[in-house]
């Protein structure tokens, strides 16, 4: 392939790299057997993992599941892989598949054989994911921004390739902007989305944080935060005052067990007890002590 037909080549949408006969070899026998493009059965210790993958949390259960389902019924949806030299694959598409069938003790998985250089590969990868894996959303918004550093594309064509609205991309590469617990709080789906959107929108990073703390602990709404960010001042969250009852039970137990007893209760009534122990000795106490009391 020449330098300037290779060059045509980068940055093209899947579909196009998938059935350009520049990337695509539908005439050469490769690894001995197998033509690429075709489905084949391949070693799966000849596979290896794929560096673009922008996945970066696999669900063990979901997992333990799928690889359960592989055994019982085999891998119904081949994965995707790239020639890289003599009976050697790299992995475009379908990790999941691929991890779940290693757990399920196979030594061969059904695959389709692509061509593809490093920056197709790359765009492969992410579009074949962003559309076909359940990314949170960080990790979609990193899967937009590398397309767009490392395949040099614009949001307009970017949103072109994914298939989504220019604002919806917007949206979801603003998200990067946030600070580093937000993003944490929004990977491990501690808030939403739309309470994102609200905070991303607060130029003050420690109103950000006070906000993401009452979100969690108050159960807090979207449209509750969006009303929250458009304030000026910046926001105090409210003390909840604990009930003197509650005070004195916590004060009667420390005394009991000779332990700190720390109680806290949001406005809503959900709260904590905490129980401080120095030692094993005072933990086999508490033990005890919680046991007597069944």
């Amino acid at each position: 392939m020449t330098t300037q037909n290779k060059n045509r080549g980068l940055g093209r949408g899947l579909d196009a790299i998938l059935q350009s006969p520049e990337t695509d070899i539908t005439s050469a026998d490769i690894s001995g057997n197998y033509v690429a493009g075709a489905i084949a059965q391949i070693e799966i210790d000849k596979i290896e993992t794929n560096p673009f993958q922008p996945r970066t949390d696999f669900d063990e259960t979901a997992l333990n599941e799928l690889s359960e389902s592989i055994k019982n019924q085999g891998v119904i949806q081949p994965v995707t892989v790239r020639k890289m030299g003599y009976d050697k694959y790299q992995l475009i598409s379908g990790e999941r598949r691929l991890r779940a069938s290693k757990m399920a003790g196979l030594k061969k998985i059904p695959v389709f054989i692509r061509v593809a250089n490093d920056e197709q590969m790359l765009e492969m990868a992410l579009i074949e994911n962003i559309h076909r894996e359940n990314l949170n959303a960080i990790e979609v918004a990193i899967s937009y921004q590398r397309l767009i550093e490392e395949c040099q594309l614009t949001q307009d064509k970017l949103s072109e390739k994914v298939g989504k609205d220019r604002s919806t991309v917007s949206n979801f590469l603003r998200l990067l902007k946030l600070p580093a617990e937000i993003q944490i709080a929004i990977r491990d789906g501690f808030i939403t989305m739309g309470h994102a959107k609200a905070l991303v929108n607060i130029n003050d990073k420690t109103k950000q944080l006070i906000l993401l703390k009452r979100i969690i602990d108050e159960d807090l709404s979207v449209r509750q935060v969006e009303t929250l960010a458009r304030e000026k001042t910046p926001v105090k969250k409210q003390k909840n005052i604990l009930p003197e009852s509650f005070k004195t039970q916590a004060d009667t137990l420390s005394k009991a067990l000779k332990m700190n007893v720390k109680v806290n209760r949001d406005s809503k009534g959900k709260g904590s007890l905490t129980i401080s122990f120095k030692n094993d000795e005072e933990f086999e106490k508490l033990i005890g002590f919680i046991n007597k009391g069944n």
